[in-house]
């Protein structure tokens, strides 16, 4: 169950991460997906579905409802009237996971495994964010035990340390377990959806930005390390317009940069022009709160446009590398140095870092052991 799912893409990588698992595992195992009938902030659903019917959606059956109607007691018939075997829950702090926890708890619900993807949502970063009504329910959800003998999904060990800080020795307690397996990547080839890339030239560069506009992707710092870059920069903006408060602040920040600065808003990117998007940049600048595994950090990588992000993904091998930085947050003269170095690269040293950063993105998202891992964790939760 998840909020957004296909033909969705403004929630960003969680609708990406439902589909690529779906795409990689669905010959072995039959998915069943309850979700809205409409794209994060749209207005009307979408016109190419059959709202309150089951239908065919790539290798899954999806249902879509309207969310004002996913109610306690609609959930509870369709849990009870669909046979399964296992419930898979995207996001802790989602209406549909906490409703369907909520009747767990209840002991309405069959005495089914529950999967919970908490996607990110426990890092320092995000949980920063309506911080008090976040933690409240914590503590809620704490007392009341609702998450006792839940599998917790964790994309990486950095995520798992998060889910510990958070619950605790609950977490790893009776039923409940703690299961590494990574968000899955799409299936390779991508070199038909690239364009050709911008020549590099020493002093100036092409940056991008490509995320949901919302305060915990950090598109504020973003702009206020631009007023130290020495050269002439291109920055463009791409993603949906979450919080227009915060674009609002976006915006009057935008307008107090240098003029060796040209910052342009290009509206949202359709998943399909993602590659072609970053394949004409030099560098995709995320400095983002937090992220339980970052897509548009690989979809950067394997267009070979190197990433300066922080410390708050998986992406910690960036450097090591040699296809970008990761760096924290707290230390913005660093982000400054690293833009710096972007900016002063000639052609030769950029097409070096390009190919790394193509070759890192590449050798993830071919790497079995990651579709291995998500298989036994289906296959672990079934057991038990």
């Amino acid at each position: 169950m998840l909020d957004y799912y296909l033909p969705g893409y403004k929630a960003g990588g969680p609708i990406r991460t439902i589909a690529n698992m779906i795409e990689r595992l669905g010959d072995d195992f039959e998915f069943h997906i309850i979700t809205s009938d409409r794209d994060l902030g749209d207005g009307h659903p979408y016109p190419s579905i059959a709202v309150g019917s089951w239908q065919q959606v790539g290798k899954a059956q999806v249902l879509y409802l309207p969310r004002s109607e996913i109610g306690l007691s609609v959930l509870h018939r369709l849990l009870r009237d669909t046979p399964y075997d296992l419930i898979y829950l995207n996001s802790f702090f989602s209406r549909l996971s906490i409703k369907t926890i909520i009747l767990r708890w209840m002991r309405l619900l069959p005495k089914k495994p529950i999967i919970l993807a908490p996607r990110g949502e426990f890092s320092p970063g995000a949980l920063s964010i309506k911080s008090l009504k976040k933690h409240l329910y914590i503590a809620f959800a704490k007392a009341l035990g609702l998450y006792g003998g839940v599998i917790w999904q964790a994309s990486s060990e950095y995520e798992m340390k998060d889910i510990v800080s958070v619950f605790g020795s609950r977490a790893m307690s009776g039923t409940s377990s703690i299961q590494i397996a990574s968000d899955l990547p799409p299936s390779p080839p991508w070199d038909s959806e690239l364009g050709e890339r911008p020549i590099k030239q020493a002093g100036s560069a092409r940056i991008v930005f490509l995320s949901r506009i919302a305060r915990n992707k950090n598109l504020d710092f973003a702009i206020k390390l631009l007023t130290e870059v020495n050269g002439k920069v291109e920055f463009d903006i791409y993603g949906p317009i979450e919080d227009q408060v915060y674009w609002g602040e976006c915006q009057r920040l935008i307008k107090l940069l240098p003029d060796n600065i040209r910052v342009s808003y290009g509206g949202t990117i359709t998943p399909d022009r993602a590659l072609f998007t970053f394949s004409q940049y030099h560098l995709f600048l995320f400095p983002t709160r937090g992220e339980n595994f970052g897509h548009v950090i690989l979809e950067a990588l394997n267009t070979g446009c190197p990433v300066l992000t922080s410390d708050q993904t998986p992406w910690s091998q960036l450097a090591a590398r040699q296809a970008g930085w990761c760096l924290p947050l707290s230390e913005p003269v660093q982000f400054h140095t690293a833009l710096n170095e972007l900016v002063s690269m000639d052609q030769t040293a950029f097409s070096e870092m390009s190919w790394r950063a193509r070759d890192y993105g590449r050798s993830f998202s071919e790497d079995p052991d990651l579709v291995r891992a998500c298989r036994v964790l289906l296959l672990l939760a079934l057991e038990m």
